[in-house]
């Protein structure tokens, strides 16, 4: 899963929510949207946008979420357990 780390990078330039939506020109439901990962993408000109305003780079927004163990063992070949 990929996460989007807007709250932080907000929080770390005294910067809020409402302030990125409008200087990005992003609606504030898309920027919820992403905040709350209900988003089922992002396009690359949000990025670009959020990036440019943040003064960042996409790695700053968007991160890898680690995996959660779900206790089952999976094979090499990812048929279940071997």
């Amino acid at each position: 899963m990929i996460e989007i780390r807007l709250d932080g990078l907000l929080e770390g330039r005294g910067r809020t929510f409402y302030w990125l939506a409008k200087e990005t020109g992003i609606s504030h439901s898309t920027l919820w949207r992403l905040k709350k990962g209900k988003a089922l993408g992002i396009n690359f000109v949000t990025l670009e946008k959020i990036c440019r305003t943040l003064d960042c780079q996409a790695g700053d927004v968007l991160s890898l979420a680690k995996e959660k163990k779900t206790g089952k063992r999976r094979s090499v070949n990812g048929r279940g357990k071997s």
